[in-house]
């Protein structure tokens, strides 16, 4: 058993929210004041949208490879392992600033999946997050377009949220001919103070240590990053 394996079942165990696949949203506190600034995020994504051949896809960013091709999930990042991308908060600060009300948030972008891909059975490298999603822009047909994370499965809502562990194997389906964008979001799973320490440590560690987190790192060099 590694260093990492050994706090993930540390992380499971004593987790303030508990171990699901999909949490309640009544667990978490900033989910209201996020959903109530739904319009003003909506309308920002809406600007962003309207130049699709400037937003990088996510392999791009972090090199998953085996999920879909490039074009058909792009991504918006505006907080990466905690950097900034300066220029892209400040093309949506609204946005920006309810990113602020969540506690922890350490990687936050707007995911955009293209109309007819599905996302295979993955999962994260490293359960010290979890995963909070807004739906932003939803097929009609929602009903089609789902998650599953173990053996939960949820639909998206525009303006309605969604926490997940994405250390569970899950994958994604848009079996539309629209395209879904939500907020995705990572933050520190909420944790007694002696384990946040340790799992901060760990999350310091991942940079060096996890693969995918290495391959952030090169996007960041190229992304407009400052101090």
């Amino acid at each position: 058993m590694s260093f990492f394996d050994f706090i993930e079942r540390k992380n499971r165990k004593y987790s303030l929210v508990g171990d699901k696949p999909i949490f309640d949203n009544e667990l978490f506190l900033f989910i209201p004041e996020i959903e109530s600034n739904f319009p003003a995020i909506r309308r920002e994504l809406d600007s962003i949208l309207m130049t699709p051949g400037n937003i990088p896809s996510f392999q791009d960013v972090l090199q998953e490879e085996n999920l879909t091709t490039r074009e058909n999930w792009k991504s918006f990042f505006f907080y990466l392992f905690g950097h900034t991308i300066h220029e892209n908060c400040k093309r949506c600060p609204i946005t920006t600033r309810t990113l602020k009300l969540i506690p922890g948030m350490r990687t936050a972008f707007f995911s955009i999946l293209k109309p007819n891909v599905h996302l295979p059975a993955h999962r994260g490298p490293f359960n010290g997050v979890l995963r909070y999603h807004l739906g932003l822009k939803i097929p009609a047909k929602a009903q089609n377009c789902l998650i599953r994370v173990h053996n939960s499965f949820a639909s998206w809502e525009c303006g309605k949220s969604i926490v997940f562990d994405d250390s569970y194997d899950h994958e994604v389906w848009n079996n539309t001919d629209e395209e879904r964008v939500v907020l995705f979001v990572d933050f520190l799973r909420p944790l007694p103070v002696w384990l946040s320490i340790v799992n901060k440590l760990c999350l310091f560690l991942s940079k060096y240590l996890i693969k995918e987190v290495r391959e952030g790192k090169k996007y960041l060099e190229k992304a407009d990053i400052r101090p």
